[in-house]
């Protein structure tokens, strides 16, 4: 009896062993440190990146709503791993789409903090003004709202000058809405890649990428990466290269503009 009473025991006391050791602050530094120099998206786990339900972002949700719970170094190893899956299914050409599209990301700057001290009806008010200004630009530029994010939108377009003359004339059009002493700021960005379509989404590291570059933007800029400037006249636009451009998740080598109408241009 005493010996069976010892098994379990035994494993209650391995399994808080391996807790103590998946939450301390040393190892969960070192699995960071390993996810950040991996191949692909370091920042795999975020609401945006693993939206979908493919088996292997119904994964990545598992594992990201652990570290909700809990600091965990099982987490992090378990979601290197699929970031080293995806990127390398995407490098061989598996599970991209099948065109270019530009992909174009939006948000609203210092938007939460007002929300918080004007209330939900009057933030609901402007984002519906914010939402309508958004929707006639993409659609004056032959895009496709994807999809709302708060107080930000995701849209798709068959090439980088629209998307880029788009985000212009919502920049313009959004200035103009204001609501309880705000007046809104909008930054975006924008990539050209070959995004997978799951239904009315798309998914991919593109997406990641697009998203990565438009967090980088200052409140009023627009940043395109350089896959989408190589389809920009340059007539059209002008065009200054962030030097120090850094965002988790982008690939290394990866250049950002920050991007303008030329003068005489007409958008």
């Amino acid at each position: 009896m005493a010996e069976e009473r010892r098994g379990p025991e035994k494993a209650r006391a391995a399994l808080a062993r391996f807790a103590r050791t998946d939450m301390n602050p040393q190892v969960l530094r070192i699995a960071r440190w390993m996810r950040e120099r991996l191949p692909g998206d370091s920042e795999l786990g975020d609401a945006l990146s693993v939206a979908g339900d493919e088996p292997s972002l119904v994964l990545a949700r598992r594992l990201s709503e652990i570290g909700n719970e809990r600091p965990s170094a099982t987490r992090e190893l378990g979601l290197g791993a699929l970031q080293v899956w995806q990127a390398l299914s995407e490098a061989q050409g598996r599970g991209r789409g099948e065109r270019d599209l530009a992909i174009l990301f939006t948000d609203l700057v210092e938007f939460s903090a007002w929300a918080l001290e004007a209330g939900d009806d009057v933030a609901l008010g402007l984002l519906r003004g914010v939402g309508a200004c958004e929707d006639a630009a993409v659609t004056a530029h032959d895009g496709r709202v994807v999809k709302r994010l708060g107080d930000g939108m995701m849209a798709v377009f068959s090439d980088a000058e629209s998307a880029v003359k788009a985000a212009c004339e919502a920049r313009e059009k959004v200035a103009s809405v204001g609501a309880d002493g705000y007046r809104p700021q909008l930054r975006a960005g924008i990539h050209l890649g070959r995004p997978r379509k799951i239904g009315g989404d798309y998914l991919g590291v593109d997406v990641n990428v697009a998203a990565r570059v438009a967090s980088a933007a200052k409140p009023g800029e627009i940043l395109v990466s350089s896959a989408a400037c190589e389809n920009l006249d340059e007539s059209e636009f002008t065009l200054k290269k962030k030097r120090r451009f850094k965002a988790k998740g982008a690939p290394r080598e990866l250049d950002v503009f920050a991007v303008e109408p030329a003068t005489n241009a007409k958008i």
